[in-house]
């Protein structure tokens, strides 16, 4: 009874945080964006070759000193892919769905923009604009037309933005502290993209600002439609039993490919949820 109080407690706290986001909180983001078009404007760079041209000696200066620790940035930058943000959130399908409805809107948002955004501006991979002899490429070599924006960026903080908001305090001094610990924490993962050689720094910096307005948009998404309310429904939990017993087979192929000890974490974190969903459903 108390563990089921728990849930319905935070879930509740969840849903009062998200019911407080306004559009106001665009303004930032948009604002950003604007700032970054008009520095590139007033610097003659709107052009590819001049974009990259600007800011590749920043792009040097963080891939060589990312690129000292190539074990570690080289398991940090698998956060940004979609199976594995996923595994670590899988425990608030029982504790606190909303997030995980603002979450899945959120991500099909994220994902638009990634797509069209790429497609639109074309600027190439840094193996593909540089002499490969002239930075550090942890990981695999990426050499399409598709840096703007990075995509991992946008994952990366379309998930730490959802994160945030829905524990947000309720203190100012606490919400500037968790909001502020949030933000490092994602650009810092977000960079790793520059530490591997798949992105320029504004490719990282654009990509994070469209992360955070594609939360915002799923989580009004969320309190405004009721499209993934069935996820707080204790019968479809199969749905993700299978779900997540599906990723946690594919994890296992990574392991068996990749050694890494992120793909252990997030096993992990499935197997915990695994049990905590499963009981909940036979419990229910």
């Amino acid at each position: 009874m108390s563990n089921h109080l728990t849930e319905s407690i935070l879930n509740s706290n969840v849903i009062e945080k998200f019911s407080k986001i306004k559009i106001s909180l665009f303004f930032l983001p948009l604002l950003l964006l604007s700032t970054i078009l008009l520095f590139l404007y007033s610097h003659n760079a709107l052009s590819t070759y001049k974009y990259i041209e600007i800011q590749k000696n920043c792009f040097y200066f963080i891939n060589s000193k990312l690129a000292q620790f190539p074990t570690i940035i080289y398991n940090l930058n698998h956060i940004g892919d979609t199976l594995i943000f996923l595994s670590f959130l899988s425990i608030f399908i029982v504790y606190a769905p909303k997030v995980w409805e603002s979450l899945l809107s959120a991500t099909i948002v994220a994902a638009i923009f990634s797509k069209l955004l790429k497609a639109f501006f074309s600027v190439p991979r840094p193996a593909a604009a540089l002499d490969n002899d002239t930075f550090v490429i942890i990981g695999e070599k990426l050499v399409g037309f598709n840096s703007l924006p990075s995509g991992h960026s946008i994952t990366v903080f379309t998930t730490i933005s959802i994160v945030m908001f829905a524990f947000m305090p309720n203190k100012i001094t606490n919400k500037i502290l968790w909001s502020s610990i949030i933000v490092v924490f994602g650009l810092f993962i977000a960079f790793i993209r520059v530490g591997v050689g798949a992105h320029f720094p504004l490719d990282v910096v654009i990509g994070c600002i469209i992360g955070y307005i594609s939360a915002l948009i799923g989580i009004l998404i969320s309190v405004n439609y009721k499209i993934w309310s069935w996820i707080n429904n204790k019968k479809y939990y199969p749905v993700f039993i299978l779900l997540f017993t599906v990723f946690c087979i594919l994890l296992v192929v990574k392991i068996v490919e990749e050694n890494l000890i992120i793909y252990y974490l997030s096993i992990i974190s499935l197997i915990v949820s695994l049990y905590k969903i499963t009981h909940a459903y036979i419990k229910k």
